[in-house]
Formats: C-alpha cells, sequence, structure tokens
C-alpha cells in the first residue's frame, strides 16, 4: 500500500506530517548571545504521524511521539529529535501503515492489534528519579534515554503503579523532590476509577489513594497546593456504547455539572471535599495555592467545551468560546459545595506555567501563550508569549512576529534569585520559511526581545510539553529550590 496523507487542512503547509529524525550540533546564533549560566536541557514532546491515519478525519492531538530536545553547554546549544518507539510504533513499522484507529478508540483498531497498547507517547517530558519519562495520559510512561533520546521500555515505576495509564501533567514539587501524578479511567476505558500517586525523590511510589469519578470523563489536568490536590472532572465524557459503535472517545454533555475533588496530599480517599458547579472546561492549569481554609485554583477556563473535534452528545453544532485565566476559590472551611469564579485577565490565553518553585504556593508571576497585542480585531489566534502579574493585573507580552506562531513557553529557574528572576526558553514557528527557531527571553523583560535567537533549518512541527533539566539536576537527579 502506498504512504499517502489525505489533502485536508490538517496534513497542509505547517501541519504536514514531518516523519525527520534530526541532529544538529551547534545551532547558529542568529540575534544575541546565549546567556552563559544556562546549562542543561530542554526536554520537549509532540504528535507526528508515522502513517497516514485509518481515518481521514482523526484528531490533531492524535499521532506518533516525537520526543526532542536541546542541550545547552556553555553557549553551544545542540539539537535532537528521535520517534519514540513504543508498542504502537514498532508494531506499525513492521506493518508498514498504521494499525491504531480513531483517538484512543480500541474498537475501530485493525484486529492484528487487539489488545495492544494503543499509547503514542506524545504528550510531555519529565525528568526524575533518574529517569526521562515520555507521557500520553492514555498509557503508562516511557522511558527514553536522557542523552541519545533511545527508547528503554514502559515504565510502571517497578510494579508499583496499578493503574493502566499516567496523566501527562504530573507536578513536581521542587522543594521536596516529589512527583505528584494521576490515572483516570485507572482501570481501563468508561471505568470511574482515579488513582493518586505521588513518587520521591528515587522515584519510589511512597502514597497512593484511590477513589470514584463522578462520571468516566477526561481529566487532562490537575493542581497541587502544599497541602492538597484539586482534581477537576468536567463534563467530555466517554461511553461504552459510542465507542464501541466507533464514535468518538469523548462526547461533551452540557447538562452535567463540572466537579472538583480536593484531597489532602497525604490523605485518603475518604477526606476529598467535592465542589460542584457549572458545566465548563479546561485544559490547563496555571497553579494552586492555599490562603487559610480558601483554595484558589488558576486555569485557563473555557465556559463551554474546549475541544471543537469532540463533538456535543445530541450533535448541537460546536460554540467556540475563549480561554480565559480565571480563578477559582474553594472554601474547605465552608458548609456549601460550590465556588467563586473571577476573571483575571480578559486576553485569551493558553499552555500556562509559573516559576517552577512556586508550584503549590502563593505565587506573583504566570506565563503562557496568548494572542498577539497586534492581532487584528476578532482574531483569538495565539502567537505571543505572555507573563501575568497578579498583583498588578498586567499582562506585558511578546510577539514572535507576523505568520508565527510559539510553542508552550518553559521557564528556567535562577536559583536564590526572587520569583520571575529567570528565562523562558520558547519554540518559534517560522511559517512562512517552514522551518524553526528557539528564543531564549528575558521573563522579566519580554518587550525586550529575545536574548538568544537560535535558527534550525528544519521544522518542529509541533511539541506540546516539555521541561527545563539544570546541568546538575541531570546528573543527580535531585533539584534545588
Amino acid at each position: 500500500m502506498a504512504v499517502a496523507f489525505s489533502d485536508i487542512p490538517l496534513y497542509r503547509g505547517w501541519g504536514a506530517p514531518l516523519r525527520v529524525e534530526s541532529d544538529i550540533r551547534d545551532l547558529e546564533v542568529a540575534q544575541g548571545e546565549v546567556p552563559a549560566d544556562l546549562n542543561g536541557t530542554l526536554y520537549r514532546c509532540g504528535p507526528d504521524r508515522q502513517y497516514p491515519p485509518m481515518f481521514k478525519d482523526d484528531v490533531f492531538i492524535d499521532g506518533e511521539g516525537m520526543a526532542h530536545m536541546f542541550r545547552f553547554d556553555n553557549g553551544h546549544v545542540d539539537y535532537r529529535s528521535r520517534w519514540v518507539r513504543n508498542e504502537r510504533f514498532l508494531l506499525q513499522e513492521k506493518a508498514r501503515r498504521s494499525l491504531f484507529g480513531r483517538y484512543r478508540n480500541r474498537y475501530t483498531n485493525d484486529p492484528s492489534v487487539a489488545g495492544k497498547s494503543m499509547g503514542t507517547a506524545n504528550t510531555n517530558a519529565v525528568w526524575h528519579g533518574r529517569k526521562l519519562l515520555i507521557l500520553k495520559e492514555d498509557s503508562l510512561p516511557v522511558e527514553v534515554d536522557p542523552d541519545t533520546l533511545a527508547t528503554r521500555g514502559t515504565w510502571d515505576f517497578a510494579g508499583a503503579v496499578k493503574a493502566v495509564s499516567l496523566t501527562a501533567h504530573p507536578k513536581l514539587d521542587l522543594h521536596r523532590n516529589e512527583l505528584l501524578m494521576f490515572s483516570y479511567q485507572a482501570r481501563g476505558d468508561c471505568t470511574r476509577d482515579f488513582a493518586f500517586y505521588i513518587a520521591d525523590a528515587a522515584g519510589k511510589i511512597v502514597h497512593e489513594a484511590w477513589f470514584d469519578m463522578p462520571y468516566p470523563g477526561m481529566v487532562h489536568d490537575f493542581a497541587v497546593t502544599d497541602t492538597h490536590i484539586i482534581a477537576p472532572f468536567f463534563p467530555l465524557i466517554t461511553e461504552l456504547d459510542v465507542i464501541k459503535s466507533g464514535g468518538p472517545f469523548y462526547r461533551w454533555h452540557p447538562e452535567q455539572q463540572s466537579h472538583f475533588a480536593i484531597l489532602p496530599r497525604r490523605g485518603p480517599a475518604s477526606e476529598i471535599r467535592w465542589f460542584r458547579g457549572p458545566a465548563v472546561s479546561a485544559g490547563h492549569m496555571m497553579n494552586a495555592y492555599n490562603e487559610g481554609s480558601k483554595v484558589h485554583l488558576d486555569l485557563c477556563l473555557y465556559r463551554g467545551n474546549c475541544f471543537d473535534f469532540f463533538p456535543t452528545y445530541d450533535g448541537s453544532p460546536f460554540k467556540p468560546v475563549p480561554p480565559l485565566l480565571t480563578r477559582l476559590t474553594f472554601d474547605l472551611g465552608g458548609k456549601h459545595d460550590g465556588y467563586e469564579a473571577s476573571l483575571l485577565s480578559q486576553a485569551p490565553c493558553e499552555m500556562p506555567k509559573c516559576d517552577d518553585r512556586y508550584v503549590g504556593k502563593p505565587y506573583r508571576y504566570g506565563y503562557g501563550i496568548c494572542r498577539s497585542p497586534t492581532a487584528k480585531a476578532g482574531e483569538m489566534g495565539f502567537g505571543a508569549i505572555g507573563r501575568f502579574d497578579h498583583q498588578r493585573s498586567e499582562l506585558a507580552a511578546w510577539s514572535a512576529g507576523e505568520n508565527c506562531g510559539v510553542h508552550e513557553p518553559n521557564f528556567v529557574v535562577k536559583p536564590g534569585a526572587p520569583e520571575g528572576a529567570g528565562y523562558l526558553i520558547v519554540i518559534v514557528n517560522r511559517i512562512a520559511e517552514n522551518r524553526s527557531d528557539l528564543a531564549v527571553l528575558d521573563a522579566q523583560r519580554l518587550s525586550d526581545g529575545p536574548l538568544a535567537l537560535l535558527k534550525l533549518p528544519v521544522r518542529v512541527r509541533s511539541t506540546f510539553h516539555g521541561m527545563w533539566v539544570p546541568e546538575r539536576a541531570l546528573a543527580t537527579g535531585t533539584y534545588l529550590a
């Protein structure tokens, strides 16, 4: 069978599958100078189609995982990309075609892969316990070599994780050197099981808690404070009869409520406090923290369905809504099960981050992708990197330029420096030139533009998430907050 991708918008232009592994030693410094104190590795991960999908209308978040690394060494930056050669990839490589059907729907797979893992390993890269893990919430992590990106194999934390999958959005506590993780539909498709795990600095599971979700929905991200976890349940629900008939893995149910479970970090499920509200959704959380009996959760909130490729259950048309930075406040000392919602910014934003030392703590600065200040009226495009100052309620932004896009920024901590003093490293899409740049920004002075702009002769098609690993942390496996 000839390899030919469909001529549809998803696979045209910048979206065209790249299907290339790269090695580039010493990226060209096109502008500025790489800061001398910037030594370590930026790891990123995203989807790229190995073969044309079995169904032409599959969603863009599907596709086999491609891991990327940028190693900074005394002013030099090297780049490498490698396929994550997990079970799915190897089976398709042997067959020379796609064998897995619609997004996460095992009932649409080729019969030859019945019972095999559908995991794409295409969402995030995390360094913890001296292991570099590539994550996708549909399966267990895949370990890869931190220097070569060669695939080592599936990792279940030495058999301690009994859930069938783990989140692509664990939270790293730099102060305790702990990794906090969860699994939803943790015993398989359409189950209501939710599992929470904590791994210590050595990567050993030291705590777990299981409880029932209100429905078998999607939980892409969660948040933590110094004392609690917040697990949000939005009504994007998996229905067994729907997927068995070949339908989408999730459907939007606006008649259902959103639910939030707040649980002590090392507490049993019996200590959960449940809160409820209208049908909203969110892909990503910026941060959360405690204030007395109150828990504040800052997230990019959609007052409706955030995914246009997951339809409404009754067939009604998708209604686009912008993601707006919003604070949800839950009172653990109160008697009611509602919460307060306050808008923090009118500017649409996504892929939020904070200074990693302040995860779970009161904080001032948040970062993310936002609407370009130069965007025309009516445009929602996310072509800029923003810094939101919670103290002043101000948004500062840097735009990569006309006809350019940006990936999620990664914050680089300066040890011992005050909050927000550090760098943001961002992959830039130079769409007209069909290639990428890597920008190093001063996190406190975004509007000044890049401190360094590194030129790639290739296109980094898409990365969802990743992390910066300082040189010392890569050597020792532990972080200094």
